[in-house]
């Protein structure tokens, strides 16, 4: 079988489009998944957030075995493989489902997330070097604007196709249920899981067997020099700072998506399966913004920065706001028919808004100038997602010692260390001095 050769010049940008889609309509079903396990096996906070841990602890476990499959099959085969891992991973809610057996939903988000770390590590670096490298920031960006639309839709479909007949369901109404009602309850909403997930895993073969059958140009890098062996990515400070930088966004990115229907749900809101999507909303928003003025207006240290200190001003607001108001998202899109929210729920949708810029604008300043160690310089800040496993976990401690309002403290220091990063840690061409 011969892979095609004549392809348009759009094709290749629009093949990892469709990848980054997929991406974003997965990762962001954890935001409806998470409040929906929480009713089906009964889980406190912490237990609820380690949907999320295992999901992106993939992404530590999994990066650097996955950057050595890369270096044989090359970036379109890795993707195919990825592509194939994700579907396994998604066929695994059937047996989950019927047994209700949190451990099985858990093992199925890390061989999903193992996909995903497959599929992120070739299709970044892949982005950044189809093109030039002022762009870069762009290019992600328009990966990143398509992953966020599919973040947006998610929620709302997993709402409409799982959640259709139990709207007015939550953790709080189920518990009240005699054990016998319960039981039933909830084996009818997780039966709904079953034909969403096979369809997923069907629709993931398709892609795969597709992607196989297109020749994506090849992007070459220089032969990387063994001799150095794997400490010589350690002395690349931009790669390094880079990676705990995408471990503090990703964690705060999180927190933002997956934690806003626990909340939610707290304030006894409804529907709080499809909370992720004003999240989701607010980061299109930021991409938006990001295509318009990228590079024209600010260079992608800039966007970095001054993305870093709204996540630090919404921060403060959020520690500061009324759960009993209605008043910002009243005034943001009240007007226009949407669902107005409480005050702390819409500032946490509006990090999204914030946190937009930071990952398209943080891989192409990490990879810069890495040459040979591009592939395992992509693996290392594909590890930094690991912020994704651990920040939410730590934010659900301490929601359950403070408060959940009080909790999102922790957004601070994570905005603090990007902000760093923008002004001077990208700069860093050694650790004994840095380049200005």
């Amino acid at each position: 079988m011969t892979k095609n050769t004549a392809l348009p010049a759009w094709m290749p940008m629009a093949t990892i489009g469709v990848l980054f889609f997929i991406f974003g309509f997965i990762t962001w079903l954890n935001g409806a998944l998470i409040p929906f396990l929480q009713i089906i096996c009964d889980l406190n906070e912490v237990q609820a957030l380690l949907v999320a841990f295992c999901f992106y602890i993939a992404f530590v476990v999994m990066a650097l075995p996955m950057s050595r499959v890369l270096e044989k099959t090359g970036y379109q085969n890795g993707m195919v493989i990825g592509l194939v891992l994700v579907a396994m991973g998604l066929l695994m809610f059937v047996p989950a489902a019927y047994t209700r057996w949190f451990g099985i939903f858990l093992l199925a988000q890390f061989v999903v997330g193992s996909g995903l770390t497959i599929l992120q590590t070739a299709a970044n670096p892949y982005v950044v070097r189809l093109g030039s490298q002022e762009y870069a920031a762009v290019r992600i960006a328009v990966m990143g604007f398509l992953n966020k639309s599919a973040g947006m839709l998610s929620p709302m479909v997993f709402t409409a196709l799982v959640l259709a007949n139990f709207q007015d369901v939550s953790a709080a109404s189920v518990a009240t249920l005699q054990p016998q009602a319960r039981e039933a309850k909830v084996a009818a909403m997780a039966d709904q899981v079953i034909a969403p997930y096979v369809a997923m895993a069907v629709i993931m073969l398709v892609l795969a067997a597709a992607l196989f059958r297109v020749a994506l140009p090849d992007i070459h890098e220089p032969k990387e020099d063994r001799s150095f062996g794997q400490r010589h990515i350690f002395r690349h400070p931009q790669l390094v700072l880079g990676a705990v930088a995408i471990f503090f966004y990703v964690g705060v990115e999180v927190i933002a998506g997956d934690t806003i229907g626990l909340y939610g749900s707290s304030l006894g809101l409804q529907n709080v399966t499809s909370l992720t999507s004003y999240t989701m909303a607010a980061m299109l928003m930021g991409y938006v913004m990001g295509l318009l003025l990228v590079p024209g207006w600010l260079s992608q240290s800039q966007a970095l920065l001054a993305s870093a200190v709204l996540g630090i001003l919404l921060s403060v607001l959020i520690l500061l706001s009324d759960e009993n108001s209605y008043r910002v998202s009243s005034a943001l899109w009240g007007w226009s028919g949407i669902p107005v929210i409480p005050d702390p729920i819409a500032l946490i949708a509006m990090l999204g808004l914030a946190n937009a810029m930071c990952w398209p604008a943080i891989w192409p300043l990490a990879l810069a100038d890495l040459g040979a160690l591009t592939a395992r310089g992509s693996a290392m800040l594909i590890m930094g997602i690991a912020g994704g496993a651990v920040l939410p976990l730590v934010y659900g401690s301490m929601a359950e010692i403070m408060s959940r309002k009080t909790a999102y403290l922790l957004l601070i220091p994570g905005y603090v260390f990007i902000a760093f990063y923008a002004l001077y840690g990208h700069k860093k061409r050694s650790w004994k001095r840095a380049d200005n």
